[in-house]
Parts: C-alpha cells; structure tokens; sequence
C-alpha cells in the first residue's frame, strides 16, 4: 500500500476576534485558520518501518520533513520556497522522491533527496515536461516505472528510471493512442489502455515483457474496466468494470481475453473503487466505494477486517483510513477525520496491536466550532434523486434555520464528486453566516454509467438545472432568503457559476467565479497538448464546435454577457494549462463594455486554482468582502 504519485485541492496572520452579527453568539473565526497550511499532512512510512514522514510549512511552503519513530524531533530534507511540494513517496529506506511543478503549469518535475537531506538531484527536470509514476517498483530499491511527455507533447511514454544513475531506459514507445499502462506484481509493463477512433478504448496485453502488446477488448469509453491487480501467479486479475452492468464491480478476469470468470462484489448504488491488493500476503484484502457519508468498505481478509475494525473501535464517530504500510504490511499509518476537524494521524503496530497518535492536521482547528455537514436529498425536475451536503451556521439545524443567506457551491469536473468531510471553504462560509449547499448534479461520478451518461452534451441545460433545483428546494423550505443567495465554484463550477446567472439572473444576488469556462468554443480550443488525443471524446461529452454549434453558443456564458445583472467576482491563475486565462478575460471584458459590476483578480504565478499560502488568502479575504456586501449589505472595506 505505498502511495503512488500521479497527476493528470499557511504563517497565521493576527486577526481581531469578533463576533458576527448575523451568527450571533458564535466566534467569528479568522480567516487565515481555515486556509494557513496544515500543521502537518501527508504522513508516509518507511519501507522498514522504523521513520514516517510527513509535509509541512517552511518559508510558507510545503516541503518534506523524516522522523524515526519514536524520536521527539524530525529532519526537513527539502526547501523548496517557490512552490509547495506536490506530492511525495519512499523509494526505497533512504532516498524520497517528490514531484513540484513551476507557476501551476501542472508540468510536474521529479526530484529525489536522501532521508538526511543530501543528494537532492532533479531526475525529469526538462520544461513544458510532465512527469507521471506508473509503478514505484516496491520491490526494486534503486528503479521505477515513470511516464513522460518529453518526446510527444500529447502522449507518454514508460521509462525505467534508474535512481542511481538517474538513468531513463524507454520500455516502449507510446504510438499516439496509450492514455495508461499497467504493471504484474513483478512490476513488469503487461497492460496498456488506448483511446482508438478518438472514443472507444481498447485494452492491450501481453504475457510477458518480450512480446508485442496483442488488443483484448474494445469499449466505448463511456465503459470501463480496469486491471487493478494482478493474482499471486500473475496469471488473472481482480478488475473494475461496468461492462454489462450500470455500477463498477469487481470481478476476476482472465487478461488475455477480457473474460469475466467470477463476480466478487458490487453495490448497487455506487460504482466501487480503492482495491486493496496486498502483495506480502498474496491476497485480495478489501475494496471500497464512496456513500452519501463518506467511504464504505466490502472485506475480503477476515484478519483485517478485525484489524480495521479495532481502530475503528478506538476512533469512533471518525472515518478511518489507512493512508500508508511499511513493506511488511504490519505497521500502518491511519488517518482520522469528520466533517468538523482537518484530521489527526496515528500509527499503528499490527502485531502488537497498538495505536499511537503522531500528530492533528490543524490543531487550531476546534471542533465544537466547525458546523455539521448534513448529508440530504432532493428530486430534480425531471425525477432524479440528487445526493446534496447543507452545512448550516453553528448552533442551527434543517427544522430551526430559516431565511439565511446562502451560497451554492456546485463542484468541478464535472465529472468528479462531493463527498462528505471537512471542508474549509464550507466552514469558513457557514462560520460567517452563510448556509452552503454542494450538489451531485447529473454526471457527478460514483452513480453509475446511466446517472454519467446523462450529462453529456448537457453543460449549462440538465446538469444546471439540477443546481437551480437545489436553490428552489432551501428556498421552498424556508431554509434561505430568496434575496439573498449566491453562486460560487470553480473550474467547471466557475462555469456553472456564469451559466447560473445568465440561465436565471433573477435567482442569484452576486456571483464568484474561480478559474471557470466561460466560452466553450474557446475552452476546446486550449486544452493541454496530453488532452488533445481525447479531443473527440471531449467533443461528444460536451459537444462538438461544428456538428453541436448552436448548443454550445446558446450555453457559452459569455455569448450571453448581455442577461448578467448580478454583481460578480472572477479568479483566475495566469498559468492556468486547463481553463486559459482568456476565459477570464472575456467574460470580464464583455460585462465591463457593458458597465456591470465585476471584479477581477490574477495571481501571475498560480495555475488552475491559488495554492500559494498568500494567493489563497487575497482570494478568501476579497470573497469575504464581496459576500459581505452583496449578501448582507456590509459596507466595503
């Protein structure tokens, strides 16, 4: 259970306490607690068991910190002050490799430093490069399987790195359609998953190392199966697939023919995810989905099940998690948290059964303070049951809330999720007296293939209508003033954000849009050069700029600049490689000609969202004031 890095969401300030006037009697917290850096994060131990490491502030950023167990003190063994560090792994007992990009391009380099802090050595640092892990090789110290984009922009292709030499030895060219490649227990490149005709996927195999990769299925992509994990011999693997079916399941397959041999769970309410393979034991141990309160867990391994269910014991009314193993299996780091805390890391021996606390994530952080996020339900327009959280002002409930102001708060993606847990925005926005609605609108993933598949060519139609439901549900309730409800999110919410207050302009009082599209004839046009070869399935999600122009213009925001009447704020990072810049600065330009009301911040050195401590804090604190004004009619400050 080594974490695999792959890609592909803070100095406290000295703020007055005060109390709010519109959340009396509760503390208004400051604003710099709910978005400093965390204490701590990314706890991670050693192959041999005997150190954990872990994130933490230096100059302001996230960098690498190794503790043996038990010490009092830890070493930081990076200083990185430009950029947080992305995310980090163990290599082997003594070497750590950590991935950091520049400005937010999201071209991720690879860097590796002795657990002394010595050795730093840059191994993929080549600009407009981007780096992926494909296997760490737990069983190989000084190599790993790598993905780089340095050879084709848009494709990568696999590289055994050699951590010693830093040398890149290419175990197969990428022909143009590889989107991911898998690894057998014994690392070696046995599976790969290509995108043919721009929308069907095919699965390719081989036996071993030595010969050519032979197709063993093709799918629509709007199918999936993936090759978790391979069995003890090598010879079958446990899959997740929605073949035939509308939820993942998990299956037994035969690799070389796509054959299902057994079905060994499923849910039927929610797509699973998260296998746990352990490799030392030789056997499958559990798989997990996420539920409308947080991950829910099938066991395979009676033993541990008993271990998790001992700490789950100890730590009760908390969603427990194991983020990280030593080799052997027997000594874990455990990870515990709720939608009121930022989370507190344990360690714990197996064998000796005994759980140890490390550290909290935000110990500043009071529990008592944070607001319930409420796990509820509405029924859109058109019959479907959309899973929603409400997080309510502390000290108010569904049956005593009444007339509050509100922001909605639709997710990214869009095809990605909310899930129940902390979250600083929401805490930050209900601890100012805000009830805070997040929905899985239609295309919200974990549902489904049907629930998906609904959503496709339906960006600014269905899908927003599932948001303006959920507005039309607090306000039926009595739970929020009509007046006074804003819309905020970003990426794909930024873009639902400006669709909400030009689809019903009526409905929202002000509007914070955050890194989101705002025309989407431009937004295909700028995708990142690794998304090009999925141009077409793009096209036939969100719609094609010929075949589908009509539908896109009507439901590009900012061809429709002229029905926005309510006041609103746009972010947008400067080197921002999925939603240019220029969405930003369109819409902006389009509602100043017309003398709306618009404010507009660009962090220069941020991409697809503020991560810098500083950015983010410019950010919350103009969202504060804006808020403020429109929603409560506070003066500006």
């Amino acid at each position: 259970m080594k974490r695999i890095i792959r890609h592909g969401a803070l100095a406290l300030c000295v703020v007055p306490i005060a109390f709010s006037c519109s959340n009396k009697g509760v503390r208004e917290i400051p604003l710099e607690d709910f978005f400093r850096n965390l204490e701590v994060s990314s706890y991670q131990i050693s192959p041999s068991g005997d150190y954990y490491s872990y994130r933490a502030p230096y100059e302001n950023r996230l960098n690498v910190f190794v503790q043996k167990i038990g010490a009092d003190s830890a070493v930081r063994i990076t200083s990185e002050t430009d950029r947080d560090i992305a995310d980090y792994m163990w290599a082997n007992d003594t070497r750590i490799l950590y991935l950091k990009d520049t400005g937010g391009d999201e071209n991720y380099q690879l860097y590796g430093v002795n657990t002394d802090g010595s050795d730093l050595r840059a191994y993929t640092a080549i600009p407009g490069v981007r780096t992926e892990l494909i296997d760490p090789l737990e069983d190989q110290d000084n190599f790993i399987l790598i993905g780089t984009n340095q050879r084709n922009p848009q494709v990568f292709d696999p590289y055994r790195l050699n951590l010693e030499t830093g040398e890149m030895t290419m175990l197969a060219e990428n022909p143009g359609n590889i989107q991911d490649w898998g690894t057998d227990n014994d690392g070696r490149l046995r599976v790969a998953y290509a995108l043919v005709d721009g929308v069907n996927v095919q699965i390719l195999y081989r036996e071993t190392e030595d010969k050519p990769f032979v197709p063993v299925m093709t799918t629509s992509y709007k199918e999936s199966c993936n090759y978790s994990a391979f069995t003890a011999d090598n010879k079958l693997v446990y899959a997740v697939t929605n073949i035939g079916r509308d939820k993942e399941e998990l299956v037994l397959m035969d690799p070389a023919t796509g054959q299902e041999i057994d079905t060994l769970y499923g849910n039927d309410k929610y797509d699973l995810r998260g296998l746990y393979y352990s490799k030392p034991k030789k056997k499958l141990m559990s798989i997990s989905y996420v539920g409308h309160k947080g991950t829910m867990r099938h066991f395979f391994d009676p033993e541990y099940e008993a271990a998790f269910g001992k700490i789950q014991a100890q730590l009760q009314g908390y969603s427990v998690s194991v983020v990280s193993t030593n080799k052997a299996e027997d000594v874990w780091i455990v990870y515990a948290s709720d939608d009121r805390t930022r989370g507190s890391y344990y360690v714990y021996d197996s064998k000796k059964d005994k759980l140890d606390k490390i550290a909290d994530a935000a110990p500043w952080i009071k529990r008592e303070e944070m607001a319930p996020m409420l796990p509820v339900t509405y029924t859109s327009r058109d019959g479907l049951e959309i899973e929603a959280y409400l997080t309510l002002p502390v000290g108010l409930t569904l049956e005593t809330a009444k007339n509050l102001p509100a922001v909605i708060n639709p997710h990214g993606g869009p095809w990605a999720r909310d899930r129940w847990g902390y979250n600083p925005e929401v805490q930050f926005l209900a601890n100012r007296g805000y009830a805070v609605l997040q929905m899985n609108f239609r295309g919200s993933t974990g549902y489904g293939r049907h629930f998906t598949e609904i959503s496709y060519k339906q960006w600014g139609q269905t899908m927003q209508d599932d948001i303006t439901d959920g507005v039309k549900w607090l306000i039926n309730n009595g739970i929020v003033d009509a007046k006074k409800v804003a819309i905020y999110g970003a990426s794909y919410g930024g873009y639902a954000t400006l669709q909400g207050i030009v689809k019903n302009p009526e409905l929202y009082a002000c509007a914070v849009d955050y890194v989101g599209v705002s025309n989407l004839f431009t937004f295909l046009q700028t995708i990142p050069p690794y998304w090009k070869p999925m141009l077409d399935m793009l096209y036939d999600m969100v719609g094609n700029p010929e075949a589908d122009s009509l539908m896109l213009a009507e439901n590009s925001p900012v061809l429709h600049a002229d029905r926005i009447i309510a006041p609103l704020f746009v972010a947008q990072g400067a080197n921002d490689p999925r939603v240019n810049k220029d969405e930003s600065d369109q819409m902006v330009a389009a509602l100043r000609a017309r003398g709306v009301e618009v404010e507009y911040m660009v962090k220069e050195n941020e991409g697809h969202g503020f991560y810098n401590e500083e950015n983010q804090f410019d950010f919350y604190r103009a969202m504060e004031r804006f808020f403020g004004q429109h929603l409560k009619g506070e003066a500006a400050k």
